[in-house]
């Protein structure tokens, strides 16, 4: 028969189960709850106890005199009945010879439970030797259940007196020459991914209470490797005794000495993980050595655990390396869970050729947050003799660095670049030559090939079917979606930078931004196509099963799996088209007035350098196609993390995991989906950090050196557009930026955080926003013009705001925090500058 709560108390039910699963449990036998019940009523204790309770409202402070103290001296009167006297004789006959050494504990029914700890409220007798030693012990526990400590203990915690009963375990004595305890997770940070072991010397009584500070070593759980080890000097140790147990000095060649080898503290980890997978939560274990061997003695719930210690997520530590978010923190607005981390470095290291260089990573996370690292890429342009062409590229994609800013490069030389970089870049050419003929093929049956899989996935019953789904098809198709992005962009990849250059040292940079836009199909790019196709939902000319398929999966969140896509929203298409009503211009009527600008650009050309109008336009046409093969390629990797988000949920749904599937990696993941609960440890920890990252305010576009987040938030003085651990000056309050689409407006600030409160923006209002991606593009036909903390000339914001003829300045870096929602404001998109007219005040602030 099993030992319940009920039977045989707290302590000894959970022994009894410890003992069945095939861990080193000391033998014994338990004295239980009914033995206890009878030899209360029998001798009449039991009616004696209710008299004391009743007369007295509680202990009256004076353990001797107290009602604790007269009923505990009830349990000395009176002899054992007759039969329980033979029951616990002839079970500790069996255990030796009669005269074995044990240990006898407490086991109350209301003891270590998941929710209360009476760990210490009960009392345990150690070194216990012979028949009538035993018999006495036992009545000792029985009336260690009415000490005042214990009183008192249960009537804060609402527990009943005469609800609870008390056991006595009888164990075999481990002579431990070494003890201690513990817990299956750190229970002072709340990382479930370690477990934290104290040792010391002797009996483990010293570490229970506190006469000793232990070592204390923290392992991990993934190879059991021990990562922390404080070695303590241990000056009294418990020993038994012929009168119990007794402390004693510990001998000076020990005091300092480690009590656990690395290997043991391992071998203690498996069983620690092994007791925590039987109960299915943390615990709190008691543990012995003797003769080189363990011995559990004991395993509670953990009941009082710190906060979570969040794991720290910054690649920025240990290097002086120039970072930037711009256009990464477009895609990837969000901090990332790990998930999402995972699948963006796989991502980046098929579309990046080096993406790392002397150690250093080419792209990095930095407190959650995707960022570039420039002083990698600089200095692989810069070894390969590309770095003013370079220089232009980072300009129109990750925008204008301060003045006086240099990016720093890495200490290597061009020869051990090219040693370590150059048979990558050759093989990665080679397949960039061979995708892109296959890309228009793949484009066009990419959508319905990730529908498939999406179905396929959300079907697959087990864990192991999902398992070698992911081996067989989704994981290659995911790399395949990757390296097609890679051919797309990496073909003509110089052509916008020629382009570019040509056009405005011919015609200046406004005839050049209106002769570089209108040139996708039907006459926009794909950035526009949420727009444009919403426009046409609403006139009848599409419906919305089309508009879905299309557009369903792009949206302001759409790399981070842990978030929904816009399809899975039943309203989105509906607040979509209410928005669309309040609109004065719509895009079509923007796009049909910017027509004719660009037809007037062309013909200043014309006028001004004809020989070279037909060469401009062949260079304009190819570099119009390679920008549409690219927008349409990565609207299929934004398509298949949608398939990446829907093998999560399912993971998480067949393994029983749930969402905590987000805080793990793809690896972890799989391993979940194998049968291995090991890597959920780590989810309290990351939960936390990304959770804290959350709370931060979003992180400057350009830091320089070693960031800390949370330091930096905390800073009143803090730089929202500029990070540089070497340079302190403090910012300016003037707003400006990169000039992304010409003109000049004069208007209301609306101050928007995120896309989802895009609803509050006014037709004409300016918006005033962090980052805007294909999310946001519905609301341009509402606002007069854009400022942007992140940006340069080819992000979202400046490539939607030209092709609509809105004036634009982005990546001004401190615009959302010198602007408020009210402020009457100028935006010069040709000159880059933002001025405030008229401070926003309490009455004249929009609602």
């Amino acid at each position: 028969m099993a030992a319940t709560l009920n039977m045989a108390g707290g302590k000894g039910a959970a022994l009894s189960e410890l003992a069945r699963a095939g861990l080193p449990v000391p033998g014994g036998f338990h004295v239980t709850t009914a033995a206890y019940q009878e030899f209360v009523t029998l001798t009449g204790v039991a009616d004696r106890i209710r008299a004391e309770l009743t007369a007295a409202s509680g202990p009256d402070g004076d353990p001797n005199t107290g009602a604790g103290a007269r009923i505990r001296a009830l349990f000395a009167e009176g002899p054992l009945p007759s039969a329980l006297e033979q029951a616990i004789s002839k079970a500790y006959a069996e255990l030796g010879d009669g005269a074995r050494t044990v240990a006898v504990r407490s086991s109350a029914t209301a003891e270590d439970l998941p929710d209360l700890s009476f760990a210490g409220q009960q009392d345990t007798y150690l070194n216990i030797t012979g028949e009538s030693a035993l018999l006495a012990a036992v009545r000792r526990c029985w009336a260690s259940l009415w000490t005042d400590r214990a009183l008192t203990y249960r009537a804060r915690a609402g527990i009943a007196h005469e609800d609870v009963s008390l056991a006595v375990v009888v164990q075999e004595l481990v002579a431990a020459d070494a003890a201690g305890v513990m817990f299956t997770l750190d229970p002072l940070g709340g990382r479930a991914d370690r477990l934290v072991i104290n040792a010391a010397w002797g009996l483990g009584e010293a570490v229970v209470s506190g006469l000793v500070t232990p070592d204390t070593l923290v392992v991990d759980r993934a190879n059991l490797a021990v990562v922390e080890e404080r070695i303590a000097a241990k000056e009294l140790m418990t020993v038994p005794t012929a009168d119990g147990t007794a402390e004693q000095p510990v001998p000076a060649d020990l005091r300092e000495a480690p009590v656990l080898t690395a290997e043991e503290a391992g071998e203690l980890a498996r069983f620690g993980m092994a007791i925590e997978e039987l109960y299915g939560e943390p615990r709190d274990v008691e543990w012995a050595r003797e003769a080189g061997s363990f011995r559990i003695l004991q395993a509670r719930p953990v009941t009082t655990v710190a906060a979570p210690r969040p794991e720290v997520w910054n690649d920025s530590t240990g290097t002086d390396s120039l970072w930037t978010s711009a256009n990464l923190g477009e895609a990837v607005p969000d901090v990332m869970t790990p998930a999402t981390w995972s699948f963006v470095k796989t991502f980046m290291g098929d579309v990046m050729v080096g993406a790392s260089l002397e150690g250093r990573p080419m792209y990095g996370n930095i407190g959650g947050r995707f960022y570039m690292n420039l002083s990698v890429t600089a200095t692989l342009a810069a070894a390969f003799g590309q770095g003013r062409k370079f220089a232009r590229a980072n300009e129109l994609v990750f925008g204008r660095l301060p003045e006086g800013m240099a990016i720093p490069l890495l200490p290597a030389s061009r020869l051990r670049v090219w040693r370590d970089t150059i048979g990558e870049a050759f093989a990665v050419l080679s397949r960039i030559r061979a995708n892109g003929k296959q890309l228009p093929a793949f484009l066009e049956g990419a959508p319905a090939r990730c529908e498939e899989l999406r179905a396929r996935v959300a079907a697959a019953v087990t864990a192991e079917d999902l398992s070698a789904l992911w081996e067989s098809e989704v994981e290659p198709y995911f790399r395949r979606c990757c390296h097609m992005l890679q051919a797309a962009t990496r073909q003509d990849g110089d052509s916008l930078v020629k382009v570019r250059g040509t056009l405005e040292s011919l015609v200046g940079e406004v005839d050049a931004d209106l002769m570089t836009t209108g040139l996708g199909d039907e006459g926009q790019l794909a950035s526009m196509g949420p727009l444009l196709g919403l426009e046409r939902l609403a006139r009848g000319e599409t419906d919305r099963d089309t508009y879905t398929r299309a557009y369903g999966h792009r949206g302001p969140h759409e790399f981070e799996v842990s978030l929904p896509r816009p399809a899975e929203d039943a309203q989105w298409i509906d607040r979509q088209l209410s928005a669309l009503g309040t609109v004065e211009e719509d895009a079509a009527l923007r796009l049909a007035r910017q027509t004719t600008a660009r037809a007037a650009a062309w013909d200043r050309l014309a006028a001004e350098h004809p020989r070279r109008v037909t060469g401009i336009r062949v260079a304009v046409d190819t570099w119009a196609a390679s920008a549409r093969l690219r927008e349409a390629a990565r609207t299929e990797v934004a398509r298949v993390f949608w398939l990446l988000r829907t093998f999560v949920l399912r993971a998480g749904e067949v393994s029983g995991a749930g969402e905590e599937l987000f805080f793990l990696s793809r690896e972890e993941i799989l391993a979940v989906l194998g049968g291995d609960r090991t890597p959920l440890a780590a989810v309290p920890a990351r939960r936390a950090a990304y959770e804290g990252y959350r709370e931060l305010p979003t992180y400057p576009t350009l830091i320089r050196g070693e960031f800390d987040p949370q330091t930096w938030a905390a800073d009143p003085n803090r730089r929202a557009d500029l990070f540089d651990a070497q340079d302190t000056t403090p910012a300016t309050d003037t707003v400006a930026g990169s000039p992304a689409s010409a003109g000049v407006v004069e208007g209301i600030a609306r101050v928007v955080a995120a896309v989802e409160e895009g609803e509050v923006i006014r037709p004409g209002e300016i918006l005033v926003t962090t980052v805007t991606n294909i999310g946001w593009t519905p609301l341009f036909t509402r606002i007069s013009a854009i400022v942007t903390d992140v940006g340069a000339n080819l992000s979202h914001a400046s490539i939607v705001a030209r092709e609509l003829g809105i004036p634009a300045v982005v990546g001004c870096g401190n615009a959302t925090t010198r602007i408020r929602t009210g402020d009457r404001i100028r935006v010069d998109g040709g000159r880059g500058t933002v001025d405030v007219l008229e401070p926003a005040t309490a009455t004249s602030e929009p609602a």
